[in-house]
């Protein structure tokens, strides 16, 4: 039988460095996944958590609130929404101090701080959102025509010491304009109500003794006719500065009742009346109503003044000024002291501040 052929050194050699290094390598697979694992941190059996529940201020739960966490010297942070019950939960939380912001559309947005410890599963208080001021103030009013008879009744019934009329006046400072209509009932229930008619009597009656208007002469007849020209002046006064004007020039012919500010700022404001009025659009206008009024009665008067007191428009412009300044002094006269006389105001309150707006 023949010889095996000879099987060279160094090929055995490198078999056996093969088998050595595939050993080895045996060896090293099988050991390699506890060293892993020692070099792996395992996961935290016990993580800190933040949860609450978000509510309105009258304990009623609120969904899609959006509350966010944030941590101090660090931009990280965290976002969720409350649930359908109104509960949030922020898991794997980092120890440490932390800040809550709830947010929703409608509500004041608010914020909660704490302190969470390691592996703390904190619960929080409930967190009452506050609605937002904006829908607080928000009102819901009847139509303007409604409002405005409502309040023409209420000044229908102011009287100084329960007697004069007082009605040209409002204490809402937000009074609806009055419409055309109600300008011309003003004016009517004005001119013909019995303390104004009183009050023109005794107007007349000074006029006698004092034999204004000489042209009138004396008696009984001279007492009528200057009774006759002062009713003349209130009837035409009323409805030129009261209805006409103010229906042509879209005007409120009522003086409107301030009451707050300084004493400097009251009587400024009093007095500007005659210049400046209020639109029935609610902006400030000049009051080409009451100016106009008061010339037109002037003039009025002067047709039925006796002949040796008419002095053409010389008369109906001092007619017409002595109107105005009268205006002035009501002006003064609404602002400090006729409130207090007359009984049906003093209950009534201003429906906003003056400084909210100025007409």
């Amino acid at each position: 039988m023949p010889n095996p052929l000879p099987i060279p050194r160094n090929t055995i050699r490198g078999s056996v460095a093969l088998l050595r290094c595939l050993a080895a390598l045996c060896l090293l697979l099988h050991a390699l996944p506890p060293a892993l694992a020692a070099i792996t941190p395992a996961p935290d059996a016990n993580p800190s958590s933040i949860s609450g529940t978000i509510v309105d201020t009258q304990g009623a739960l609120i969904p899609g609130a959006r509350i966010q966490l944030s941590f101090p010297n660090t931009p990280d942070t965290q976002q969720t929404l409350s649930t359908a019950d109104g509960r949030f939960l922020f898991d794997h939380v980092p120890p440490g101090a932390f800040t809550l912001s709830i947010s929703l559309r409608g509500f004041l947005t608010t914020s909660s701080t704490g302190n969470l410890q390691p592996g703390q599963r904190l619960e929080l208080q409930p967190i009452a959102l506050k609605i937002a001021p904006a829908l607080v103030q928000l009102q819901v009013l009847p139509d303007a025509p409604y409002t405005s008879e409502q309040q023409l009744h209420v000044e229908e019934a102011q009287r100084l010491l329960g007697v004069i009329p007082n009605f040209f006046v409002s204490y809402q400072w937000n009074a609806p304009p009055l419409t055309s209509g109600q300008k011309f009932r003003l004016a009517w229930k004005n001119a013909a109500d019995p303390g104004n008619l009183a009050l023109v009597g005794t107007v007349a009656g000074f006029q006698q003794a004092a034999n204004t208007f000489s042209g009138y002469g004396q008696g009984a007849a001279g007492y009528g006719r200057r009774y006759g020209a002062d009713l003349g002046n209130l009837v035409a006064g009323t409805y030129m500065g009261g209805a006409v004007f103010p229906s042509l020039f879209h005007q409120d012919p009522r003086y409107f009742y301030k009451g707050t500010g300084t004493v400097r700022a009251r009587f400024f404001y009093a007095i500007s009346r005659i210049l400046i009025c209020r639109g029935d659009n609610g902006h400030t206008q000049p009051n080409f109503s009451g100016v106009l009024g008061d010339l037109s009665a002037g003039a009025i008067s002067n047709l039925y003044y006796p002949a040796s007191d008419r002095h053409g428009a010389g008369l109906t412009f001092a007619n017409g000024l002595l109107a105005i300044g009268g205006d002035a002094l009501n002006g003064v006269f609404q602002e400090f002291f006729l409130r207090s006389v007359t009984p049906s105001a003093k209950h009534q309150r201003s429906s906003s501040s003056p400084s909210q707006q100025t007409p």
